[in-house]
């Protein structure tokens, strides 16, 4: 996803250093930051100005981030909130996503785990830069038409199912980034249930079985993530 396109965030963070260093590490990945220091502080900048998500610490003083998030869900409920807390107690969650969140990540953590969150979070949302009228393409040295559900090698084409061929269209689609697991299967299956998941294990399985016939494409798991296809 090219994240150079204008993307607003609501940053709220009350410690100075962290608030600095995502200010700078975002913003330099092409976002627009807008930093507050407390929650009170963030509700007036989130009613001043449009966002495309909202960053929020949990442990703030004055207004905590769980707060916050339902004074911004009375607003706007559709807006994709992050909370970034140091808390990562089971309960803690559960009361994150009771407040409205769409993702929880625990401190410490990575800058890479982070815009990789809000990546995926985006292109749920806003469709981020994806061609997702796209039928035709190159893994590798296979060619893949989703239109008519064949893979080919060589001269050796593989018909594949409706879910096969959805499945690897949106691996190729975002081929060489992570293709977040709760979204595969919420845009294949519907829902992310314990049952599809399993299901798309299999067919993920099948796919790579059906790409063996070149060395250098691979379908890597991402732990707790979801997955990625490695292509030229």
């Amino acid at each position: 996803m090219n994240t150079s396109n204008g993307i607003k965030i609501l940053l709220v963070e009350d410690d100075a250093n962290l608030g600095k260093l995502l200010h700078d590490y975002l913003e330099a990945k092409g976002f627009v930051i807008s930093l507050a220091k407390n929650g009170k502080e963030g509700f007036e900048h989130f009613r001043k100005a449009n966002f495309d998500l909202c960053l929020l610490d949990v442990m703030m003083p004055i207004k905590d981030g769980y707060t916050l998030a339902k004074e911004i869900r009375t607003i706007n409920r559709e807006i994709p909130i992050v909370f970034l807390t140091a808390k990562s107690m089971k309960e803690d969650a559960i009361e994150g996503f009771n407040a409205g969140a769409d993702d929880y990540i625990t401190k410490p953590f990575s800058m890479e785990e982070l815009l990789l969150r809000l990546k995926a979070i985006l292109r749920r949302t806003k469709g981020g830069a994806l061609n997702t009228d796209q039928t035709q393409f190159t893994v590798g040295d296979y060619v893949y038409d989703y239109t008519r559900q064949i893979l080919e090698f060589g001269n050796k084409p593989q018909k594949l199912t409706s879910k096969e061929a959805d499945l690897l269209r949106l691996l190729a689609l975002h081929k060489n980034e992570v293709l977040d697991r709760s979204f595969a299967l919420n845009t294949i299956w519907g829902d992310d249930s314990y049952f599809n998941s399993r299901s798309m294990d299999v067919y993920i399985a099948k796919l790579r079985k059906y790409l063996k016939d070149d060395p250098t494409v691979e379908i890597m798991n991402i732990h707790g993530r979801g997955f990625r296809l490695i292509a030229k």
